[in-house]
């Protein structure tokens, strides 16, 4: 019988955005909204909104493909290839079947994981629980949206708020665990807190305040009992990138976890928006191309989102 490997981590990451940029201020020649009425409430500036051309395989296959090359791996050497989006209008062939065509890759697994916001973290473990288990050696994450194609521009709650990209992961099967063990889970009785509303045109839609009081109360628990099985104190933490869904919510969750002040936190929601299961590895990546994360240093990722869903694990960042 063949023998799981010990763990896995990620080796490499990549991160794709459209080029066209949509200001507070562009906005508010669309609808009744101001810069400063969307700084206060959501503390975004900006957002990258995909063209009508552009596809949310077009971003993963991008994001996917910098993550490869980074990883100096070969197409063949992925075993598993899997997309987190909520925003796919393809359902078969699966978006992850696409970009693993895309990029060359012979033979691998290839799926498609919606679990709205939440959807990076939840596709990340699955990768790992596969690699723990020795079905794949070698693992491509992608977490793509083109929240865009899903946004009411005439409903100035919620069209402020979303933005396109993607960014991607590359594990590998590692003696050091370098991902540790997930927290997740869901709360179906607020399955319509944040949803997609399908009337054969889907458009975003949620519970505003629902959502602000069940993240600032509940993530910070969650966000410590994924510390504790990791083995390790939020103090420890050398940084904390959360599903960058709004900065008040981000500040009112890290404050409550009684960080270093040296972690880094990330804040890419003032210039990205909010861009769903892409939202994670986008501000992840975009922080360790800057070098604000160093190499090996214990990283909270957690997210949040449709379902009401959750997930999050410390990683040891590439």
């Amino acid at each position: 019988m063949r023998s799981a490997m010990p763990g896995s981590r990620i080796t490499a990451l990549g991160h794709h955005q459209p080029t066209r940029v949509l200001t507070n201020d562009d906005l508010a020649t669309m609808v009744d909204t101001s810069d400063e009425w969307i700084r206060r409430r959501t503390g975004i500036a900006t957002r990258r909104i995909a063209a009508p051309d552009e596809s949310v395989t077009d971003m993963a296959a991008a994001a996917a493909g910098k993550a490869l090359a980074a990883s100096g791996l070969e197409p063949a050497d992925i075993g598993l290839i899997t997309v987190a989006t909520c925003t796919a209008v393809d359902r078969c062939p699966s978006i992850a079947a696409q970009v693993a065509e895309r990029l060359g890759l012979p033979s691998p697994v290839a799926f498609d994981l919606n679990n709205g916001c939440a959807g990076f973290c939840t596709a990340l473990a699955c990768a790992d629980h596969s690699i723990r288990a020795g079905a794949a050696r070698h693992a491509l994450v992608i977490g793509a949206e083109k929240m865009s194609d899903v946004t009411d521009w005439t409903d100035r709650r919620s069209c402020v708020l979303l933005g396109d990209g993607a960014g991607a992961a590359v594990l590998s099967a590692s003696a050091d665990a370098g991902i540790g063990p997930v927290c997740w889970g869901s709360d179906p009785t607020r399955g319509d807190a944040v949803r997609l509303v399908d009337d054969w045109h889907p458009r975003f839609a949620q519970e505003g305040q629902t959502v602000f009081r069940w993240a600032t109360g509940e993530l910070p628990a969650i966000a410590r009992e994924a510390c504790a099985r990791a083995g390790l104190e939020p103090a420890e933490l050398a940084g904390v990138v959360t599903h960058q869904a709004n900065l008040r919510i981000i500040d009112a969750v890290v404050r409550q976890l009684g960080l270093a002040e040296s972690a880094v936190i990330a804040h890419d929601v003032v210039e990205s928006g909010n861009t769903s299961a892409a939202s994670v590895p986008l501000a992840l990546s975009k922080l360790t191309e800057r070098g604000e994360l160093r190499t090996g240093a214990p990283v909270l990722l957690l997210a949040f989102g449709g379902g009401l869903s959750w997930a999050g694990q410390v990683i040891t960042c590439p």
